[in-house]
């Protein structure tokens, strides 16, 4: 059965005559009287008693009835409630984003979409990156803001880069001075995120190519709470340059090739963004760079 089959059910409940319930349905009696016969004949049962005056729905007529306009009520809202997530205007945009962007990247990017678009709603879903890549490929998400830039059918667009620095507690023998090296933190203690995060993998092929071995100290997924333990005096770490100072540390520019986190806009390739979401990604691009 068809949609357009319950709404003709409804049509001749309604006139309970089958030339005006055609009439109201731009169709013919002949037609509407067939699709009747095998309405009645899918679902076993009588649903309409035929007299001179037209037809009349029987009990089971009634119940047919009911059910159809439950059906056709939740088909037409169906519609109207995808109508309304899938408007570019004032539908709605699922971005996820790592932890590290929920107080500098993400309110400034939302504050420049909501200029363009002050009736779209955004949801929101801060994660690790390998959470996030799950999302996306899931559909739980559509768009994200990762580093590094994911393999696969992944598209990308560079929203900022952040230069990496050393922060040292304060009172630390390297916090006076004018940049550094990684082979001048050889023998400290480190604080960072742990292993499958993109940033640790970053921060192990800085000291790699330094020649200098990561004495991992304490690992954390969130890089505030690595400037905290910082703070407290717990080791030295490499951040985004945006997270020193917060509780007291020292940031120290790092001198090194590749010393920068680029924070990316990506999408799977491999499926069509939705209307609200490829709207967002295109005012994304308008505002520019973040740096």
């Amino acid at each position: 059965m068809q949609i357009d089959d319950f709404r003709s059910l409804l049509a001749l409940g309604e006139y309970e005559h089958v030339t005006e319930a055609a009439t109201a349905l731009h169709t013919s009696q002949p037609t509407l009287s067939r699709l009747l016969a095998r309405l009645e004949k899918e679902l076993g049962a009588r649903l309409f008693e035929r007299d001179a005056k037209g037809v009349h729905p029987n009990p089971l007529g009634e119940l047919a009835l009911a059910a159809a306009r439950d059906i056709v009520d939740r088909h037409d809202r169906l519609r109207r409630d995808l109508a309304s997530v899938l408007d570019p205007e004032a539908g709605t945009v699922r971005l996820a984003f790592l932890d590290s962007m929920s107080t500098s990247l993400v309110p400034r990017m939302l504050h420049d979409v909501r200029l363009r678009a002050p009736r779209l709603r955004v949801e929101l879903r801060q994660e690790p990156g390998h959470e996030i890549l799950r999302d996306l490929t899931t559909g739980a998400s559509e768009l994200a803001l990762t580093s590094p830039r994911p393999d696969g059918p992944y598209g990308w667009q560079v929203m900022q880069r952040q230069r990496l620095a050393l922060i040292v507690p304060a009172g630390h023998r390297l916090a006076g001075r004018r940049s550094v090296r990684l082979s001048d933190v050889a023998g400290e203690d480190v604080v960072t995120v742990p292993p499958g995060f993109g940033f640790r993998a970053q921060v192990e092929e800085l000291f790699a190519a330094a020649g200098v071995a990561l004495r991992v100290a304490f690992e954390i997924g969130d890089l505030g709470t690595v400037e905290g333990l910082v703070g407290a005096g717990l080791g030295v770490a490499l951040v985004p340059e945006q997270f020193a100072g917060a509780t007291g540390t020292i940031g120290v520019p790092l001198q090194a090739t590749g010393a920068e986190r680029v924070v990316g806009l990506t999408w799977r390739t491999d499926r069509r963004l939705a209307p609200p979401a490829e709207r967002f990604r295109q005012w994304v691009q308008e505002a520019g760079p973040y740096d």
